[in-house]
């Protein structure tokens, strides 16, 4: 079977295409045939050695995927060889993955492998921040930056699921066009010169409740001072550049809170609630209450090409590598 692998995380050229004898399941494993593979900004980080926590080597890069079950190992019950899952697994660039027999989960019909490919961490991201840092309420105005993204797309989506009012902030007209496809009711652009002015005008005068922030960048303070009383800006990343700082004063100014979201830790210290989280958007899905995107997607030949992709921040929706 084919593998992307490298030896050394120095640069997306070490990485190689190759070739290798299946892996087959150990006892609690699923080997999973991959239709496809989400490529996120962390995922191309994490290829380079530039994520908080590195791999060990060699490494294959790529964890959220689509496809079969090909194989079970010792112990697994609840999931049959054929079914349609998505899978956390052990390195998705490659033909056959294997992945912990907990992190696979059967899809809807009306989920594609490629949407699949894209979903878990985006979205749950999205609801863990929404509902449980935010507790984001029905009518209540939700700002996304990085809007045309992964993890905006699915803020968008899920915040309108719940009954807010979506304002999008995009860098570019193209952005903002789709992030209107996706479900926001206004869109807003970030040029910092009376921004604040305009983000005031969609808000009718006030502020938004809610800011879901993956970028942090320039407008970081200027968004923070346009909270409403009682407001709750969430950090969930740092795609804007140098991470910002916030005058500690402001938030007693503004009744605000600042609040994390890594999605990461919430999936280690309290996986059943993530696991909750994931049925429920999956559930949302089979209703026809969340349709994800698909990005841009390339052939498992152009993995090189689509890691450099991710890096760029340029995607509209998550980037896929199309494998079988």
């Amino acid at each position: 079977m084919k593998r992307v692998q490298a030896d050394s995380l120095e640069s997306i050229a070490d990485y190689r295409l190759i070739e290798v004898d299946p892996p087959a399941p150990g006892p609690g494993q699923v080997l999973v045939q991959v239709a496809a593979c989400g490529v996120g900004y962390v995922d191309a980080l994490v290829s380079l050695g530039r994520y908080q926590v590195k791999p060990p080597l060699p490494h294959t890069p790529g964890q959220e995927t689509g496809g079969t079950i090909e194989a079970l190992g010792d112990g697994v019950t609840g999931l049959t060889v054929g079914d349609r899952v998505m899978a956390h697994a052990l390195g998705g660039f490659q033909e056959l993955a294997l992945a912990d027999a907990r992190a696979v989960v059967n899809i809807p019909e009306a989920m594609s492998f490629a949407q699949a490919a894209g979903f878990r961490i985006n979205y749950i991201t999205a609801l863990h921040g929404l509902r449980d840092r935010a507790d984001l309420q029905p009518g209540e105005r939700v700002l996304v930056f990085g809007a045309a993204g992964g993890v905006g797309v699915a803020a968008i989506q899920v915040a309108k699921a719940m009954g807010a009012t979506v304002i999008a902030a995009a860098s570019s007209e193209e952005k903002r066009a789709f992030a209107l496809a996706q479900g926001a009711d206004a869109v807003i652009d970030t040029s910092p010169e009376g921004w604040r002015d305009r983000l005031k005008a969609l808000c009718e005068g006030k502020g938004p409740d809610v800011i879901f922030d993956p970028v942090c960048g320039p407008l970081f303070e200027a968004a923070f001072r346009s909270l409403a009383w009682r407001g709750r800006h969430l950090v969930v990343g740092f795609v804007g550049g140098p991470i910002p700082a916030l005058p500690a004063n402001l938030t007693l100014m503004k009744g605000a809170a600042l609040a994390g979201v890594d999605v990461r830790q919430f999936m280690l210290f309290e996986g059943a609630k993530a696991a909750a989280h994931l049925a429920e958007l999956l559930g949302w899905v089979g209703e026809g209450r969340l349709t994800p995107p698909v990005g841009r997607t390339f052939p498992l030949e152009a993995y090189a090409e689509a890691l450099e992709f991710a890096l760029t921040g340029t995607g509209l929706g998550k980037t896929v590598l199309e494998i079988s």
